[in-house]
């Protein structure tokens, strides 16, 4: 039986790798991935050596210094308890892209399962999934995650299981569409012939096969998802003070605009960018995954 399957699967290795090589080229011809990816790396680094950049202690409250603009001392200013803007948005960084990363793992992981699961097994199994997933999409995103971080307590943690549950059935849908093709393929039909396991099935055959949608639909959603953990925590339902997070940030900030623009001002520019930043890579690695596409 290995013997009879070898050949396929060897095959398909040499032509998953000759298909990553022949992408290397697409990529570098694609100004805007490279700038979306340049972007999302510049921030990566901030968040990784945000001791480094910003040594101030984003929480440490000086009153004296409260409201000053930006300047030589404090390069976008003070916040009204006199702590440090820049600071804040270096430190927030690091809590803005784990919140989007985390979140978006959640989503893509479980709405990976449950498309896998119900693309291959189809019949009423599929039904009910997909039934449960109609069910979350009847209700917009933003309102979704914003019933689950009420019911569940404003904190960090509670918001990335919000903002990850929102994003379930994007995932099951895509997944499920690209497995309903993948298992008439004459591959998976050899496998399932002479025993493989199912699980083996979906892991080794199907699985690979749908990567490529997955990591187009976690990229851009990962902007989606700072974005809605931004606005709840806005609105007091994500991260709680004295955190740094961006969106936190913003609403402490909002009864200051006319005198004191830079509290909101530098946060609201970090998260258009890293939003901008994401959605170029998102948009640059589904026009090269895309075969139909030619750049």
């Amino acid at each position: 039986m290995a013997d009879a399957l070898a050949p396929g699967q060897a095959s398909g290795r040499d032509r998953a790798r000759t298909r990553w090589t022949l992408l290397l080229p697409r990529v570098r011809r694609h100004k805007g991935l490279l700038i979306g990816l340049g972007i999302v790396l510049f921030l990566l680094l901030v968040a990784l050596f945000q001791n480094t950049l910003a040594p101030q202690n984003p929480i440490q409250i000086n009153i004296l210094y409260a409201l000053q603009g930006p300047g030589p001392a404090h390069w976008m200013g003070t916040d009204q308890y006199g702590r440090d803007v820049y600071s804040r948005v270096v430190h927030g960084s690091r809590i803005s892209l784990s919140v989007g990363a985390i979140s978006v793992g959640i989503a893509a992981t479980a709405g990976t399962a449950v498309g896998l699961v119900a693309g291959y097994y189809g019949g009423p199994l599929d039904n009910l999934l997909m039934r449960i997933i109609d069910v979350l999409l009847a209700f917009p995103g933003i309102l979704l995650a914003l019933g689950i971080v009420s019911l569940l307590g404003p904190s960090l943690h509670n918001l990335m299981i919000a903002v990850g549950t929102a994003g379930i059935p994007l995932y099951a849908r895509l997944v499920r569409g690209c497995v309903l093709v993948a298992r008439e393929q004459l591959y998976v039909e050899a496998a399932r012939a002479i025993g493989v396991p199912v699980r083996m099935i979906l892991a080794r055959h199907i699985l690979p096969n749908v990567v490529a949608p997955i990591i187009v639909a976690a990229t851009l959603g990962m902007g989606t998802a700072i974005l809605s953990a931004a606005s709840l925590s806005f609105i007091g339902l994500g991260s709680q003070p004295p955190t740094p997070e961006w969106g936190r940030m913003l609403s402490e900030g909002r009864d200051y605009l006319r005198g004191a623009w830079w509290i909101s001002t530098f946060p609201g520019l970090a998260i258009m960018l890293t939003v901008l930043g994401v959605n170029l890579l998102g948009d640059g690695l589904r026009d090269v995954l895309d075969p139909r596409l030619r750049i």
